[in-house]
């Protein structure tokens, strides 16, 4: 990786695109700091502190911004209006058949979607903007709760999450990589300090001696890397279905015959499914905070059960129970995700028209149904490494009382996959260079 980039700076145009990137970052990193005027942000952290009233909504939300949400700056929604919005374009996509057509019209389709992504992320910024200023204003987030104040925030609020997001597709066209992943991924490192500090005081700093906090240490990175390695390996694991493309007569000479293969990913959905199941699970807590609810009685045993800060506590087991709803949730939308993304009929069907074929299996419905039998199974593996990935740092946090990470699994799944595809976006572009030069000699 650090040759990589070493490489990169000794070229020109990739030098200056890495620099322009780094400059949005910074520019990112002020905005982060940009105090909403009129907002009391010592309410949020002050209820941060308070574990029984936050979700894993939030600690997630918490980790996207960077610590914005926290501070209640500029940035406080980040893109995750922006990503909300993607993900239903995609799923409109695969339902409304006018959607599905542009998005095959190949660019100017495509612009056209990634407009109406736009519109839909100002709707979801706007929306969310409100819950937030009407919701906790009334609970002391605003120094004087009025109108003006309240659509103060809300404009504040919804002009950030635009700007994050027209500074996300400036990246893509001017820097290196996905723009808007580039963003996320820079607000979630942003919060590794703070993590950081968290572990220390919890595990190192309460050590007997030097010699056992040197072995916690010694653990705890041991952990974090093994975690690292496991899903490096799920993101970059795949099947490969060979396939055989038969010769076939093209004027007086024969062509075709050529071999190649299918990728399927053992992690098909990528994070998606996490993010899903963590907002079902969610949902009614943050509505109930939104609203100012203290939910008594069977409604507050059941916030309790959902809510991700109070499993595997041994003061309170039976909260854990949560649990195999939050794993069942994952493996439902893996499958679900997976099942509106990756058509296996239409994938034979277009072999089938291009005189290919699996070897060992008939073309048409009996290629289907073994693509989608494979598939089923890569689900299932990807989803159990997903649950794997995710339950890690809530085990240690109920067991060991760590409190809020924003370091969880969803964040980790989240920045190898991002560095993982910049890298690669920057070897590629490094590589397109060399066959210019090449070619020029």
């Amino acid at each position: 990786m650090l040759t990589t980039l070493r490489n990169a700076f000794k070229i020109p145009d990739l030098r200056k695109k890495l620099l322009y990137t780094a400059m949005m970052m910074v520019v990112i990193r002020f905005g982060s700091l940009l105090p909403i005027p009129g907002v009391d942000k010592s309410f949020i952290q002050d209820w941060f502190t308070r574990l029984s009233n936050t979700g894993d909504a939030f600690n997630f939300l918490d980790a996207l911004t960077g610590g914005s949400f926290t501070n209640m700056s500029l940035f406080a929604l980040s893109i995750t209006p922006y990503i909300t919005s993607s993900i239903i374009m995609q799923l409109l996509t695969i339902a409304i058949p006018k959607l599905e057509e542009m998005q095959k019209d190949g660019e100017d389709g495509r612009k056209k979607i990634a407009e109406y992504t736009r519109y839909v992320t100002v709707a979801l910024a706007l929306i969310q903007s409100s819950a937030m200023a009407i919701g906790f204003g009334r609970q002391g987030l605003l120094t004087a709760y009025n109108f003006w104040s309240v659509l103060v925030v809300i404009a504040a609020m919804t002009a950030g999450s635009a700007l994050l997001m027209w500074i996300g597709e400036r990246i893509t066209q001017n820097g290196i990589g996905n723009g808007i992943s580039i963003v996320l991924l820079f607000n979630i490192i942003s919060s590794l300090p703070g993590d950081a500090t968290t572990l220390y005081t919890v595990f190192i700093a309460t050590a007997s001696n030097i010699g056992s906090a040197v072995v916690i240490a010694a653990i705890i990175i041991a952990i974090i890397v093994g975690v690292v390695v496991f899903v490096v390996i799920l993101q970059n694991g795949e099947r490969r279905i060979p396939v055989q493309y038969s010769k076939k007569m093209q004027g007086r000479r024969m062509v075709g015959g050529q071999s190649t293969h299918i990728p399927l990913k053992v992690n098909t959905a990528g994070v998606i499914p996490v993010i899903f199941a963590s907002s079902i699970m969610s949902f009614p807590v943050v509505i109930a905070q939104l609203l100012g609810v203290q939910a008594t009685g069977i409604g507050g045993h059941i916030l309790a059960v959902l809510n991700s800060s109070n499993w595997f506590r041994p003061e309170m087991p039976v909260y854990s129970v949560g649990v195999v709803i939050y794993v069942a949730l994952i493996i439902v939308f893996a499958y679900f995700y997976t099942s509106i993304t990756f058509n296996p009929l239409e994938v034979a069907n277009n072999m089938k028209k291009a005189g290919g074929f699996i070897p060992g299996i008939r073309p048409g419905k009996p290629t289907s149904d073994y693509l989608n039998q494979i598939l089923n199974y890569l689900v299932f593996i990807g989803a159990i490494g997903l649950i794997i990935v995710c339950l890690i740092p809530i085990v240690v946090s109920g067991l060991f009382g760590v409190g809020h990470l924003s370091f969880g699994g969803t964040s980790i799944i989240i920045i190898v996959s991002v560095t993982v595809e910049t890298i690669k976006a920057i070897e590629s572009q490094m590589l397109v260079r060399n066959y210019k030069g090449f070619l020029n000699d």
